[in-house]
């Protein structure tokens, strides 16, 4: 069954809904949802729904975008967090040079701080990278203990450099987009590396868009992915799962 490695299934989209959004997950085939707890209060509501729901795990982390908030307690926490067996990675961490909600400076502080945190607790890091490819680069090289998973893949600059590094891909439903232009990147990266995920709310797949995404939908990612590699979807589907037991550890098992 398919694992989606990235869902922000305690977002506000969800509140009404949540558990039929696991169900219908189950029902097309998706094993396993790793709910993102990108601020101290979305992972909390991630852990009460991962109680509510066994087939689903969560990470703890600081998203760029709040990096503002970093704090000698907050990395207390963050590491405090991470020693819960059911927090499968730190995250989302990163650098986003677009929006920049977050001072620069302030953005790299947090993402190196979660980085350590990552490889002292051995667990990995959910990245998310915008317009901040050699920042994020440099940071990965700073911290050659750390696992990192590019969350959302879409920056042809920052793969060599990862890859090289022996992190993990992550592709969203913008592989199905007319706009991707990012094919060979999804050939180049080795099988044992690579991660399907939904992001959802967001960046719901063709033939949903413009309805709120869900973990269900996971699966046209796949068939995508599937379909540009050259493989039959079953083949993809053991790969990706495999790979998200291997970085994830066995709570994300299927």
């Amino acid at each position: 069954m398919l694992v989606d490695t990235h869902c922000h299934l305690a977002d506000a989209a969800f509140e009404a809904d949540a558990g039929e959004v696991v169900a219908r997950a189950r029902a097309a085939g998706v094993g396993h949802v790793v709910v993102i707890g990108e601020t101290p209060e979305a992972a909390d509501r991630a852990r009460a729904l991962a109680a509510a729901h066994p087939s689903c795990s969560t990470t703890a982390g600081l998203h760029p975008h709040e990096a503002s908030r970093w704090s000698p307690d907050l990395e207390a926490d963050l590491r405090a967090r991470l020693r819960d067996p059911g927090v499968v990675a730190a995250g989302e961490t990163g650098l986003d040079y677009h929006y920049e909600h977050s001072p620069r400076a302030r953005q790299r502080e947090a993402f190196a701080a979660q980085l350590a945190l990552a490889a002292a607790a051995g667990k990995p890091a959910v990245v998310h990278a915008r317009e901040a490819d050699a920042d994020v680069a440099a940071e990965l090289r700073n911290q050659p203990g750390a696992v990192a998973i590019l969350h959302s893949f879409s920056s042809a600059g920052l793969l060599r450099a990862a890859l090289d590094a022996g992190h993990y891909v992550s592709f969203s439903g913008m592989v199905t987009f007319r706009s991707w232009a990012l094919d060979d990147a999804l050939r180049a990266v080795p099988a044992d590396r690579l991660l399907l995920e939904t992001d959802a709310p967001y960046l719901a797949p063709v033939p949903h868009r413009g309805r709120r995404n869900e973990p269900a939908y996971v699966a046209d990612t796949a068939r995508r992915v599937a379909e540009v590699r050259g493989v039959g979807l079953p083949e993809l589907v053991a790969q990706t799962t495999a790979n998200a037991v291997r970085v994830f550890g066995a709570r994300v098992a299927c």
